[in-house]
């Protein structure tokens, strides 16, 4: 006889970072139902309303429901009820918010199946024919992993995990190789288009060789134009890795702590050799981070929720 186990992930060792999750799903019906609904006439009262706050109150208690989830302290949950005559019928959207060391892809998936359950439940006595369909997560941002989307959902993020934009970054990539085109450069553009997901317009992308002296110049340059410059690779224990001493060269004053959050984004041994480093050059804020993509998306989930406030801070906005 096999013995089966179950066990709920350990994630004592992650850090806490901000993350966002919305789960989709539709609900079919007839026209006299719908027209029912969207009049607010159906028997039992009013069903958005309703639905809305069955979403939020199950989305609060998924761990009592799914086993293996986490109990997390939500940060906010907000469920759109969208009428649709083409169905006719309704869209549902469930969007999770938290900071934690663990997503809230399940938590919104819960209270988009329940806000779809409570509308059947107050549509069935008009209307037994309905149909719940496409239930999916529909994005989720935070944590190592950054930015997913759905394939069927639109390519940006969408209304409810737009940032407003912050302000404008230049990003620097720093490789021999990637400079005499041995090799094309990935970590660059993922930086750009991270950056550009947080709020920052990218206005400028460089690519500069393993030399102290001209990733030097190309950062005072950049920071002429820019609130934002962020570097990718050179942070690494070989005698041609001179980022992080470029970047000590040029600022006015190191930001240690941004260093220390990096690091302590990866797992231990990345901690361990991790050089990156901050600074602030004038108003502009530098930032280098390592040359891989994951270091970039490590790096882009602990920037998400610095980076903003750091520009506020360095225009000499209130704390």
């Amino acid at each position: 006889m096999t013995l089966m186990s179950v066990n709920m992930a350990d994630v004592s060792a992650k850090q806490v970072t901000a993350r966002r999750a919305a789960a989709v799903g539709t609900i079919r019906m007839g026209r006299k139902a719908f027209a029912m609904l969207k009049g607010g006439r159906l028997p039992k009262g009013d069903a958005i309303s309703l639905a809305q706050a069955a979403g939020v109150m199950a989305a609060k208690r998924t761990p009592d429901i799914l086993p293996l989830c986490h109990p997390i302290a939500l940060d906010s949950v907000d469920v759109e009820i969208t009428l649709d005559a083409s169905l006719p019928g309704a869209h549902v959207r469930c969007t999770a918010a938290v900071a934690a060391k663990t997503g809230v892809e399940m938590e919104a998936l819960t209270g988009a199946s329940a806000a779809l359950l409570c509308l059947y439940d107050v549509l069935k006595p008009v209307d037994p024919v309905l149909e719940i369909s496409n239930i999916r997560l529909d994005y989720k941002s935070g944590g190592k992993k950054g930015f997913w989307t759905h394939p069927q959902s639109v390519k940006t993020p969408p209304k409810a995990a737009k940032v407003v934009r912050i302000g404008t970054a230049a990003v620097i990539t720093v490789s021999d190789r990637a400079f005499k085109k041995i090799y094309r450069d990935t970590s660059g553009p993922a930086l750009a288009s991270g950056l550009e997901r947080i709020g920052f317009s990218v206005k400028k992308r460089i690519i500069s060789p393993d030399d102290r002296t001209t990733i030097e110049g190309h950062i005072r340059r950049a920071a002429r134009g820019v609130d934002v410059v962020v570097l990718t690779g050179g942070t690494g224990l070989s005698s041609r890795d001179v980022t992080p001493e470029a970047v000590a060269a040029v600022c006015d004053r190191l930001i240690p702590g941004i260093g220390e959050s990096l690091r302590s984004s990866g797992g231990p041994a990345t901690a361990a050799l991790s050089r990156s480093v901050a600074g602030q050059l004038g108003k502009c804020i530098v930032v280098a981070l390592p040359g891989s993509n994951g270091g970039v998306r490590d790096g882009l989930s602990v920037l998400a929720n610095l980076l903003p406030h750091a520009v506020h801070i360095a225009r000499d906005g209130k704390h």
